[in-house]
This record gives structure tokens, C-alpha cells and sequence, in this order.
């Protein structure tokens, strides 16, 4: 087969995203695109320009979403010579979210980052019509497949106060598992916009079927009240705070709001947003407020001497029976993926922590009966953490051994939360000691590359003295994939994590590594217990820019991130040459502070989780790739597959 310029495909305009709908969206029902749609509506609220937002769903499983919000520019754009509806229905990262100056923005605190929004609404959908109503006037177009199909036309007058947007799609059902959006998560999150914009009018209706409307005056306190089974042991502590002009750590505006309560039994309520988008998925505002939580209830349980000898609160305890809703205003939020289920930014921890920390401490002397209470809940969680895990220490004797010198052992001994890290090199082994949670974390620093254990017997594997001190260390011998479950029950770790260099060489290392597990130890991978560390590989120092954008350090895992954010930061004005790169060699030459903040923190690093194939279907590609009579077959798999095995530059 000839290879010339004809074989390489150039996607334009939405392609991608029908292309590969997986990269931008959820593919199980058309809710995310829908979604889409509703953010904007939901952002124009947030900007004070939108009272009322109302979604219909029609017995021909299409959405209309409406708001009389200010209606999308409907002027040619000056770069792109179409209308700017237009651009907004059928231009990739193209929107009103990228302005985040001071005050020029309605979009200053939205939950969009990529600016591929109702593209991707339009681009899944066999059939998306928008009607625009602004300046006196009602204008019309219709797109079918992501492409224009009716050009914008004014269809009639209208009162020269009157605005909004009203957009009606048929997701293509091609695209997804199913074309029925679940009411039940549609109803969720329209009660979140008027749960988080109190006072905003939104409605629901189904065709031919029931109809339902939210609007809360007194916002969180009122609805955590109304969500949480049983009696709360003290009033729920609601309140906001966001940083002032002239903050010299987060910009102008930025903070969080929070209602919050703690309860002795019954179901827990925890919900968090970002800029109005719901994060299911929870991630580092969350661990923010648990941080908070934990540092002002620990600060007025020392301060009264509540604490037992003997017993630490850790963040479990406090939150063990916390019920809560945060919803966090931030620029610029790093989630993960396109849904956004999930918050990265590094920054949000900080944030969260220091806007509540304070006021929740203050509150908690404010209310010394209640808060009394709330300590005993946690109190009792960390006694009942501490007897499980004597118990797990009790059934480890019969069967100690002597583990390896240079293991750095952690703290405790609750085998779900104990992690342990396998690190290349006596170097980065430092940092990750130094850098590391003791109570949590242990390392284990490697010496050179570990043996091909492909076609060694079990029986020999102990020869060699890296394999040996891994097997000793995590507490399990080598088995079969037959082997029963039982042959984890002395697991000293829950998490396994190859930790190495972002390099070729720590390729090397981490594919052996995977090896000598996938061989010797399948149940502990089938058990979901091996991760993959994601060091970076590159620094990006951004210089402040005004009082409201202190610098910043960026940390991108390769060439492909570092391009993402370099393109990003040109959006918000940022010279290209006026941002630092620096390529970190190895995990060595991280500090222990930045290998805790980017690699082993569980609050803002990125493990991958090594998963088992079914029906054994990787071995015939291991005995390949690791097989010592195996070296025709390895050359005739890279020549035909090299673009997969191409080193970062």
C-alpha cells in the first residue's frame, strides 16, 4: 500500500468532533450536549442579563432551551466575515468565555474553558435551530449535521427591550448508546442553576407530560435543610467568601460559597459546582473543603483539649458524616475532560480552604455547644479507624517479614488507604521520601532496570534482589491468574504506582515493571491495585499580569499539553516569549515540594490505573514484545506500528 500526501486525512471545521464524539462529549445519552446549551443560558444569569431559563423536551426526543438572557451577536464578525451566530453553532474553540478581564466579561467566572460548547451540540445533531431576539429584531437559522442548512435571516419585529436565545436540537442518535436523555439528571441539574443563581426562574417541561419549576429565594441553607435525612447535630453553617480587590493570591472575585452540616446517621447530601457546572465527580475544590474542615474542627478540638490521648484526626473522620453543597467561582478551571465531572485545578485547593477555613473556625467558637458535637462525630471515627486498624495488624503477625532496608515504610496500617511508590532511582527516591504523606506513603527507590521476568520461572524470581524486595515490600508471593482471591489477603498497599521518569528510559523501566505484575502477580492487577504515575515533563512559569493574576507555574505532562496551554494562555494575552519552559530530566530533579504538588499529592496529581484484558487477550502481545525468540516479530510490529512508539521531543 503507497503512503503519499493523499493518506493523510486533514479534519476541518466540526469533523472532529463527529469523527471522534468520545473526545468532546459523553456518548451514553445526549444529556452533555444539552447541557451545553443550558450553560450558556445559565451563564447569562450569572452575568445578571437572564431571569428566566426554560427547557422542553419533545416526544421527538429533541430540546428546546430558552432564556431571555441578552441573545447571541447576531453582526458579522470581524474576523470571520459570517454571522457571529454562526460562528459560535460551527467554529471549535470560539465563544464569549475566553474574555476574562476585570469586568468586561458576563463570562468571567463560566465553567467554559474549551470554547466547544454548542459546537458540539450542533455538530451531533441531525437537525439544531436557533432564534435570536435582540435590537428590535427576531432573526432565524437552522443547521443539519453541524452545517448551515437555512442562512440567518429576520423573520419579524420585535420590542426593542425584548431579548434571548431560544435553541431547539435533534441529537443524532447515531452518536449515542441511547437516544433518551434521563429526566431524573436533566432535573438535577436545571435545580442546580436555580439552586446556585437564587432568585432565577427555571422550568421543565415534557411534551403531553408533567411539568416542573425551581426557583429557591434562600438558596443552599434552605435546600441542604430540605436534603438530608435526619437531624442535623448542629445548624447547618452557610455562608460565602471571595477575594477582595488587591488579593495578592487569587484574583479579584474568586472564593467560594457553602452550606454545610454534620449528621449522626441517616443518607449524606454532597454536591459541589464550578462556575455553575456540576462536578459529580467531585475533585480538588472538594478536597479544599475537606482540608478546611478538618484544620478549624482539629484547631477548636485542641484549643477545648476534646482530644483523647492517642487519637489524631485525619480527614475522614471529620467528613465521615458531613453533608454539604460548595459552589466555587474561579478563573480559568482545569477539568477533567470535556463534561467537566471532575475539577484538576491545583489552585482550587488553596482557594476553597483559605475562604472557609476561617469563617468555619470563627462560627465554630461562635456555637461552642454545637461545635462540641461535631468534634465527638469525628472523634468517634478516628477511634473506630484506629481499632480497624489493629485488627489488620493483628492478622499480619503470624506472617511478618523482613522488609527491605530501603524501604521508607508510612504510618499506618489501613491497607485501603496505604499507598507505596516504586521509584527509579536513588535520586528521585530522596525527593519522594521528602516530599511524601508518612502517615500514607511509602517508597521504594529501584536500582537500575528491573529483570525481564517474562519467561522466568516463579520459583527463580527471588534471585534477583529488586524483584525480591518488591514482592517482600507489598506483602503478596508471585501466583497464577487462576490463583484465589486469598492470595492478596496479606495486600500491605491499596495502591501499587510505578513512579518514573517521563522519558524513554522510564518507558523502559515501567513496561518491565508491568511485566513482572501482568506474570507473576495477575490478581493484583485484576484487583485494580497497579497505577501509572504521570510526572510532567515540562514547567511553564507565567509572568503576573496586573494586580488580579499573581504568576503562575503550569505543569504540562508532554509536548501536546504544553502546546494546549501555550495556546491558551495566548487567548488571555500572554506573550508566548514571555513564558519560561523549562524540561524537567527526571524526577530527580524535582524539588520534594514540586514531585508532592505534581506527582504524589492526591488532591492535584494524575494516576492511570493499569486495567486487566479480558480472556488473557494481552499475552500473545507481551510474549511478542518481551519474548527473548521473539525479536522478528518485535521489528515487524514497530515497523508497522512506529508512530506509536515515537519518543517525546
Amino acid at each position: 500500500m503507497s503512503y503519499t500526501a493523499e493518506s493523510i486525512a486533514v479534519l476541518k471545521g466540526l469533523e472532529p468532533v463527529r469523527h471522534r464524539p468520545g473526545m468532546y462529549t459523553r456518548t451514553d445519552c445526549p444529556l452533555h450536549i444539552i447541557q451545553e446549551a443550558i450553560d450558556n443560558a445559565a451563564d447569562e444569569a450569572l452575568g445578571g442579563h437572564c431571569k428566566r431559563i426554560s427547557v422542553t423536551v419533545h416526544r421527538d426526543h429533541s430540546v428546546t432551551v430558552e432564556d431571555d438572557g441578552r441573545g447571541i451577536p447576531v453582526e458579522i464578525h470581524p474576523l470571520e466575515k459570517v454571522p457571529t451566530v454562526e460562528v459560535v453553532f460551527t467554529r471549535l474553540h470560539a465563544g464569549g468565555k475566553f474574555n476574562k478581564d476585570d469586568s468586561a466579561s458576563a463570562y468571567r467566572f463560566s465553567g467554559g474553558l474549551h470554547g466547544v460548547g454548542v459546537s458540539v451540540t450542533n455538530a451531533l445533531s441531525t437537525r439544531l435551530e436557533v432564534e435570536v431576539v435582540r435590537d428590535g429584531a427576531r432573526h432565524r437559522m437552522a443547521f443539519a449535521g453541524g452545517a448551515v442548512v437555512e442562512p440567518l435571516a429576520r423573520i419579524g419585529d420585535a420590542p426593542k427591550r425584548a431579548s434571548g436565545t431560544r435553541v431547539r436540537a435533534w441529537p443524532d442518535p447515531t452518536f449515542f448508546d441511547s437516544p433518551v436523555i434521563p429526566q431524573a439528571q436533566l432535573e438535577r441539574l436545571l435545580r442546580s442553576k436555580a439552586l446556585l443563581l437564587p432568585g432565577l426562574q427555571v422550568s421543565l417541561s415534557v411534551e403531553d407530560g408533567a411539568q416542573n419549576h425551581w426557583c429557591f429565594a434562600n438558596g443552599m441553607q434552605q435546600y441542604l435543610a430540605e436534603q438530608v435525612e435526619a437531624d442535623p447535630v448542629a445548624p447547618v453553617f452557610c455562608s460565602e467568601k471571595y477575594a477582595l480587590r488587591g488579593d495578592e493570591s487569587f484574583p479579584l472575585g474568586s472564593g467560594a460559597a457553602w452550606a454545610i452540616c454534620w449528621t449522626a446517621e441517616g443518607g449524606l447530601t454532597r454536591e459541589s459546582y464550578v462556575n455553575l457546572i456540576p462536578t459529580p465527580a467531585g475533585g480538588t475544590h472538594e478536597a479544599g473543603l475537606r482540608q478546611a474542615a478538618l484544620d478549624a474542627i482539629r484547631s477548636f478540638a485542641e484549643h477545648h483539649a476534646l482530644l483523647p490521648k492517642g487519637v489524631k484526626l485525619a480527614g475522614e473522620d471529620v467528613f465521615a458524616r458531613a453533608s454539604f453543597v460548595l459552589a466555587v467561582r474561579m478563573l480559568d478551571p482545569s477539568f477533567q475532560g470535556q463534561t467537566k465531572e471532575r475539577l484538576n485545578s491545583r489552585d482550587a485547593v488553596a482557594l476553597v480552604a483559605r475562604m472557609l477555613r476561617d469563617p468555619l473556625e470563627l462560627w465554630l467558637n461562635e456555637h461552642p455547644d454545637a461545635a462540641k458535637r461535631i468534634a465527638d462525630l469525628a472523634i468517634r471515627a478516628a477511634q473506630a479507624r484506629a481499632r480497624a486498624g489493629q485488627k489488620v495488624e493483628k492478622r499480619k503477625q503470624s506472617a511478618v517479614a523482613i522488609l527491605p532496608g530501603k524501604l521508607s515504610d508510612c504510618q499506618s496500617e489501613d491497607v485501603e488507604r496505604n499507598e507505596i511508590f516504586l521509584v527509579e532511582g536513588d535520586s528521585a527516591g530522596g525527593s519522594a521520601k521528602a516530599g511524601r504523606d508518612k502517615e500514607l506513603q511509602a517508597i521504594l527507590p529501584l536500582r537500575g532496570k528491573v529483570l525481564n521476568t517474562w519467561e522466568v520461572d516463579a520459583g527463580s524470581l527471588f534471585a534477583n534482589r529488586e524483584v525480591h524486595d518488591i514482592a517482600v515490600a507489598i506483602g503478596i508471593d508471585p501466583h497464577a491468574a487462576s490463583a484465589p482471591d486469598s492470595v492478596l489477603a496479606n495486600l500491605r498497599y491499596g495502591k501499587i504506582v510505578i513512579m518514573t521518569d517521563a522519558d524513554v528510559d522510564g518507558s523502559h523501566i515501567r513496561v518491565l515493571l508491568c511485566t513482572l505484575f501482568y506474570r507473576h502477580f495477575p490478581k493484583l492487577v485484576a484487583s485494580g491495585h497497579l497505577y501509572f504515575a504521570q510526572p510532567p515533563l515540562y514547567r511553564l512559569d507565567v509572568p503576573g499580569q496586573g494586580k488580579n493574576r499573581p504568576p503562575r507555574k503550569i505543569y504540562a505532562l508532554d509536548g501536546a499539553e504544553r502546546e494546549a496551554w501555550l495556546d491558551k494562555l495566548r487567548l488571555e494575552g500572554v506573550k508566548p516569549e514571555a513564558v519560561a519552559i523549562s524540561r524537567f530530566k527526571g524526577l530527580g530533579e524535582m524539588n520534594p515540594e514540586q514531585l508532592w504538588e505534581t506527582t504524589m499529592s492526591p488532591d492535584t496529581r494524575r494516576l492511570m490505573r493499569v486495567r486487566m484484558p479480558g480472556a488473557d487477550a494481552a499475552r500473545p502481545v507481551m510474549n511478542m514484545l518481551m519474548g527473548k525468540s521473539e525479536s522478528a516479530g518485535r521489528r515487524a510490529w514497530m515497523e508497522e506500528n512506529g508512530a506509536l512508539i515515537g519518543a517525546e521531543t
